[in-house]
């Protein structure tokens, strides 16, 4: 479990081919302090287990779903990449709950100015579409964000120069490719409107959902 609180920007330091997928290396200072083999931590959003540790770096080692669902094959040597260790019992929840689970990968629509800070828009597929809702939350590239408002294609979001200068998305540009998590608590609701089971069939026993699970009763 994280936060979206971004701790440090990692370099990327290498990422190869191995015969049971692809190893990525990302240097970093701070995430190491107590970060050993076998520990989680999210990179660009997508949580992944450390598999080896070297001075001044870490390494993960990426499967075929990672790569299929996350921007992380497409990195190279020299790339920033975004750093957070798992939330601790106790600590304070400075963003919201994200899981690291990357749902589906977005593309940069725009990219402006806004005095000192910047906004973004992203498009999204259209099964995430009706998770974007007006100031919900949402992760991009592993940074807890707040819907600024949704737009046809997806939402857009406000960057203040905190983000701007402490994470990746201050050099995103119109074209490139980020990883999206979308808010757990709309995907459990989501997920019980319109799934199958108990939980859907007390909702139209308590007249709160249509029969067809399309809409209100």
């Amino acid at each position: 479990m994280f936060t979206g609180i971004v701790e440090e920007l990692g370099r990327v330091r290498a990422l190869t081919r191995q015969e049971a997928g692809w190893r990525l290396e990302v240097e970093a200072r701070r995430v190491l302090d107590g970060t050993e083999a076998g520990a989680s931590v999210a990179v660009n959003g997508a949580c992944l287990t450390v598999v080896a540790r070297g001075e001044g770096w870490l390494g993960f080692d990426l499967a075929q779903e990672t790569l299929a669902v996350t921007t992380l094959g497409a990195l190279s040597p020299g790339d920033p990449v975004n750093l957070e260790r798992p939330l601790r019992l106790g600590a304070p929840l400075g963003g919201h709950l994200v899981l690291g689970h990357v749902d589906g990968v977005g593309v940069v629509t725009t990219a402006r100015q806004d005095g000192e800070g910047r906004t973004l828009g992203v498009a999204v597929s259209e099964d995430l579409r009706a998770l974007v809702i007006p100031k919900g939350s949402v992760a991009v590239d592993g940074v807890s964000l707040t819907v600024a408002h949704p737009d046809p294609e997806g939402f857009v979001v406000a960057l203040i120069p905190h983000t701007l200068r402490s994470t990746t998305l201050g050099s995103r540009k119109v074209g490139e490719r980020v990883n999206l998590e979308m808010d757990v608590l709309g995907k459990y609701v989501r997920a019980l409107l319109t799934g199958s089971g108990e939980g859907r069939e007390a909702l139209v026993r308590r007249g709160l959902l249509a029969e067809d699970g399309r809409g209100e009763p």
